[in-house]
């Protein structure tokens, strides 16, 4: 489990593709510190088992299977793409975003970025089933980023979008503040919303 706070922004340093699959090193000195084969770590959203670790050089390696690239952004990562990454959380750490699970529910793409002098606002388009999982003021991870959600599209707009609010740390420390108009994130939706749903389908059926 993650909580959507990035601890580092990385940078994929190497893409090896296998026949449904991929195996990435990616580095990233401060989470790569104190990791070892088996760990998780969340790249832009995406929980990842740490199959080699690399202390010495600040990398690390793994694998990444078909279902993963077909339903998140990794699918077009490069050498020098920059990534957001997050250890998973440890029992005893804060809670400082929200329950992150670290699997993609979809991508979105960037639709337009409002700066202000204190903050921007970016608008992002996302899956149509994803929209009943938004909700103003909820929790929405783009990007492996905890986020809360200024605005959603309403239920008879012709596509699905929301708003959020990016302060100059979030701007400054992870990839958000280098998405431009026309780029892919990876969206995770609030997993409490998905069981609620599921236990009232349930309850009805």
């Amino acid at each position: 489990m993650f909580t959507g706070i990035v601890e580092e922004l990385g940078e994929i340093v190497g893409v090896e593709p296998l026949t449904d699959a991929a195996r990435v090193t990616v580095r990233g000195p401060r989470v790569v510190a104190d990791a070892a084969h088996g760990d998780s770590i969340a790249v832009n959203g995406v929980c990842l088992t740490v199959v080699d670790a690399s202390p010495a050089d600040g990398t690390f390696t793994a694998d990444v299977m078909r279902e993963t690239l077909v339903r998140s952004s990794l699918a077009g990562a490069s050498v020098g793409t920059p990534v957001n990454l997050e250890r998973a959380m440890r029992a005893d750490g804060r809670l400082g975003g929200h329950v992150v699970q670290g699997h993609v529910d979809g991508v979105g793409t960037v639709l337009s970025r409002e700066p202000s002098e204190h903050w921007e606002v970016v608008r992002v388009g996302a899956p149509r089933e994803l929209g009943r999982y938004l909700v103003e003021k909820g929790s929405v991870t783009v990007d492996g980023v905890s986020l809360t959600v200024v605005e959603v599209a309403p239920p008879d707009a012709g596509e699905q979008w929301f708003t959020v609010s990016l302060v100059p740390t979030t701007l400054a420390a992870t990839t958000l503040g280098r998405r431009g108009v026309g780029d892919t994130v990876n969206l995770e939706v609030d997993v409490l919303a998905k069981y609620v749903e599921k236990q009232l389908a349930w309850r009805t059926s």
